[in-house]
């Protein structure tokens, strides 16, 4: 199935020999670190195996948000859309940021219950959250005829466009000195003397004593080849967006049965954020007890089952020799069948609630795999066992809102600099120190 239609991507050609920082991954994690780390005059390249953007960062819903955020992520996501709010700019690209506002429809008491216990736990942060009535949802949704009991809403969270983000951004960071290779896995890293002293890609050798893995989905495969064990599962979420619409909501919202959110070329994007698969894999039973806190939680909302990645996965097990072609170069880009008909589902329940979508044309549906962690909360943490090794991983679905300041992190951490946020609750060892699970409670 094609992936969506991304905006072209300048990148470099020639191979370096060496490298202060090398960056394994061109998703918006990847790129925002290589601007935020070229911007203070580090020499960094980043090798992306496929295209830039080619996995989720361009197949998201393209929300960037504070709402509903869990607590360790709201400081990290109030500096992402602080970030983003001059990105534009500070890149000389097109993002499709706007602060448009998103909606939480609540349908029941329990989801006003819900969300009044997110309020409390996000007081601290004085943000302009609220919980809204039946009024106020009516007049945020112009064309609805379905009348909701309220929503959770914050005016100042916003959207993006995926596929135009991660093109302005790498633009941005080769302006500012980063060099940009595509077509260009990294098969593994050299270490000497126990720290990092290369990384071996298909192309080539570069020497480096820092490497940040920004892999996405990938990320575990490739710790697993230096014997790290990162907990982290892959997730299906489908998505379609339609042709340009006239009126409609200017933002986002989503209720029990339909997300939506309005892009820059007019149409929407739509999707249902309770219908995930995962495909079982070796990695679903080697990480079973790790998941079970956040599967008894979900419920209904992750599907398990078996796909053509079940069976591709049995043949990454083996370890590979740095000489030869493995898994990385095997598959350029993940690209999953969408499951049309869920996603389809949840238009005709989109246009059921805002008729003005009912002669809305599909224009496309895609799938992407999500990068999970057992906590729903991503790592952004070094690695005492690995020296110079820093992981930015396991978004769990909520990267690209919060991609620039996790970037604006992992350089932080590369440097040694002060961190924009105190990274803690994003420690790679709070998997393995006997720090208990947390589950954030639904929203």
């Amino acid at each position: 199935m094609p992936g969506p239609i991304l905006d072209h991507s300048e990148t470099d050609q020639t191979l370096p020999k060496k490298s202060d920082v090398v960056i394994i991954g061109g998703g918006i994690i990847g790129v925002s670190t290589a601007l935020f780390l070229a911007e203070r005059g580090v020499d960094v390249v980043l090798c992306e195996k496929g295209v830039l953007g080619g996995e989720q960062s361009s197949r998201n819903w393209g929300w960037v948000r504070v709402m509903g955020r869990d607590r360790r992520e709201i400081p990290l996501a109030i500096e992402a859309l602080k970030i983003w709010d001059g990105l534009d700019a500070r890149v000389g690209g097109e993002t499709g940021f706007h602060r448009s506002g998103i909606l939480y429809i609540s349908e029941t008491e329990t989801d006003i219950a819900n969300r009044d216990t997110w309020l409390k736990l996000a007081e601290a942060h004085r943000l302009d959250t609220r919980q809204i009535g039946a009024d106020e949802t009516a007049a945020l949704m112009p064309g609805a005829t379905q009348r909701y009991k309220g929503a959770l809403y914050t005016p100042s969270d916003a959207r993006a466009e995926p596929q135009k983000a991660v093109p302005a951004i790498s633009a941005g960071a080769r302006r500012a000195g980063a060099r940009i290779l595509t077509g260009c896995a990294v098969r593994g890293i050299e270490k000497s003397a126990g720290r990092i002293s290369a990384v071996i890609t298909e192309k080539g050798r570069i020497e480096t004593s820092a490497v940040v893995l920004a892999g996405g989905a990938w990320s575990r495969l490739f710790c697993k080849g230096l014997d790290i064990r990162l907990p982290q599962l892959k997730v299906r979420n489908s998505v379609l967006r339609t042709s340009p619409v006239s009126g409609g909501p200017d933002g986002a919202g989503a209720t029990a049965t339909f997300a939506y959110r309005k892009r820059l070329d007019g149409g929407y994007t739509i999707a249902n954020g309770g219908i995930n698969m995962h495909a079982l894999v070796p990695d679903s039973f080697a990480f079973f007890r790790d998941f079970q806190p956040a599967r008894k939680a979900e419920g209904d909302a992750v599907q398990l089952g078996l796909s053509a990645q079940s069976w591709n996965e049995l043949f990454d097990i083996p370890a590979v020799s740095l000489e030869r072609p493995g898994a990385f170069e095997k598959h350029r880009i993940l690209d999953p069948k969408p499951d049309a008909r869920s996603t389809l589902k949840a238009l005709a329940a989109a246009a059921e609630a805002m008729p003005l979508l009912r002669n809305a044309k599909v224009e496309q549906i895609w799938a992407g795999l999500i990068d999970v962690t057992p906590d729903a909360v991503p790592v952004i943490s070094t690695l005492e066992a690995v020296p110079g090794l820093i992981i930015a991983t396991g978004f769990s679905g909520h990267g690209f809102g919060i991609g620039p300041a996790a970037g604006h992190l992992a350089a932080d951490l590369v440097m040694g600099a002060t961190p924009i946020v105190d990274p803690a609750p994003f420690r790679f060892s709070r998997f393995s120190d006997g720090t208990p699970i947390e589950i954030a409670p639904p929203v």
